[in-house]
Parts: C-alpha cells; sequence; structure tokens
C-alpha cells in the first residue's frame, strides 16, 4: 500500500477516490468521457488545524471515514500507478454513514 508513504500535514487528508459505476442502462463510457466520482475512502489526517493562538484544532475526519467532496477539490497525486487526492478538511462536504 504506497499511500503510507504519506503523511498529511495540517488540516489536509489523503483521500483515495471510489471506483466509477456502470450506468443503470448498463453503457460503458471511455474513461475519458466519465465524469469522475465525487465520493471517497479517507486514508490519514493531519494533525489539524494551527490557531493563532498556537493551539491545534482537531480534525473532525478520521482514517476509513466515507466522505463527499467538490468536483474540483483536492490535488491529485500518483504513486506506484495508484491515484489518490490531497485535501483540506473544509473541502469535504459530508461524510457518508
Amino acid at each position: 500500500m504506497s499511500f503510507k508513504k504519506f503523511k498529511p500535514l495540517g488540516n489536509r487528508l489523503l483521500v483515495k477516490r471510489s471506483e466509477a459505476e456502470m450506468s443503470k442502462g448498463g453503457i460503458l463510457l471511455p474513461d475519458s468521457a466519465q465524469e469522475k466520482p465525487r465520493q471517497g475512502e479517507v486514508l490519514a489526517t493531519g494533525p489539524g488545524k494551527m490557531q493563532e493562538d498556537g493551539s491545534v484544532k482537531k480534525m473532525e475526519l478520521k482514517a476509513g471515514d466515507k466522505v463527499l467532496f467538490g468536483a474540483y477539490a483536492g490535488t491529485e497525486v500518483s504513486v506506484d500507478e495508484e491515484e489518490f487526492l490531497i485535501m483540506s478538511e473544509e473541502d469535504v462536504l459530508a461524510v457518508v454513514e
């Protein structure tokens, strides 16, 4: 698992995007025509956001949480042919239970 090479800083998360699903009609679109899923799993979190008084506000999210995020959230990184997103905790819209 190459994600163990990453340790997010501050209030950032390492997220593995969910796999794209086939359409209800069974149509398989080429990867270039598909919209990337806006859902994923948190693999690692940073310690939290540094406040002006020097304290650290702990992260609300934790590894294993399933999350929804915006279409342009985060920065894509590739390691050993695996793709991940590094994003701020503020980019997460909701936790999926």
